[in-house]
């Protein structure tokens, strides 16, 4: 029986992979150890976020709670922060910086912050690129053989895979400058004291370092799939 062993994905998805349950399982264990250290002002995340956005003149942006556990996210389509059940009533320095992180986009948005207007606008052709990629790559190498007209399928399924990296790419940017807002509006608002900022500091960090891992991922992915194309090509 021949086995096929995909040396790309073994030296360049794997490491990506295993950084991204690191990722994964550190933000994890940072939002659990600050989930307990709680506002000795005792406001909760949502008053929090509320206080933020009322103090950026985003008092339109509604607040609602929702299940699941940091399922946390603003919604720019009905211009509304969801809280999961962890977060929104929880007096924690995690769950308040989780909340006004989400409070951060809500102002990114009116604000007209250019990365996040970038990233909503092509996150639909993003979607198709995603959905379509992975066919067209399989079909292009299928038939190589048949002409180099299938290898070209196959390039392009690749370029509509590099959609991908870049909505991963500017994802970055409005995710730090997300938290960046959130720990400034902590400050400035005396939300919490200096030593409990900290610790939604350390959250927000460990957070947006699972989408660095994302991001890694999802070059290396593409990288493996270009050398995968290529190396069809070029025996055809």
């Amino acid at each position: 029986m021949f086995f096929y062993i995909d040396w790309y994905y073994i030296l360049l998805v794997t490491p990506a992979v295993i950084f991204s349950i690191w990722a994964s399982s550190r933000v994890n264990s940072t939002y659990k150890r600050y989930s307990s250290q709680y506002s000795r002002r005792g406001i909760t995340a949502e008053a929090a976020c509320r206080k933020v956005l009322d103090e950026n003149g985003c008092g339109s942006v509604q607040i609602v709670r929702v299940q699941g556990h940091l399922t946390d996210h603003y919604d720019p389509r009905q211009n509304i922060i969801r809280l999961s059940d962890a977060v929104y009533g929880s007096t924690s320095t995690a769950a308040i910086g989780v909340a006004c992180h989400e409070a951060g986009h809500a102002i990114q948005y009116a604000q007209n912050y250019g990365p996040i207007k970038f990233r909503a606008a092509i996150v639909n052709i993003t979607n198709i690129g995603s959905q379509l990629s992975i066919p067209l790559i399989l079909l292009g190498i299928l038939f190589s053989a048949s002409g180099q007209i299938w290898v070209n399928i196959a390039y392009i399924g690749v370029a509509l895979f590099g959609l991908c990296v870049v909505f991963q790419l500017v994802t970055l940017p409005t995710e730090y400058n997300a938290s960046h807002r959130a720990i400034a509006a902590l400050e400035s608002s005396a939300i919490l004291d200096a030593d409990e900022i900290e610790g939604s500091r350390k959250v927000l960090n460990a957070a947006a370092l699972t989408y660095v891992a994302a991001l890694s991922v999802t070059v290396m992915q593409f990288l493996r799939l270009l050398l995968l194309v290529g190396r069809r090509g070029n025996r055809d």
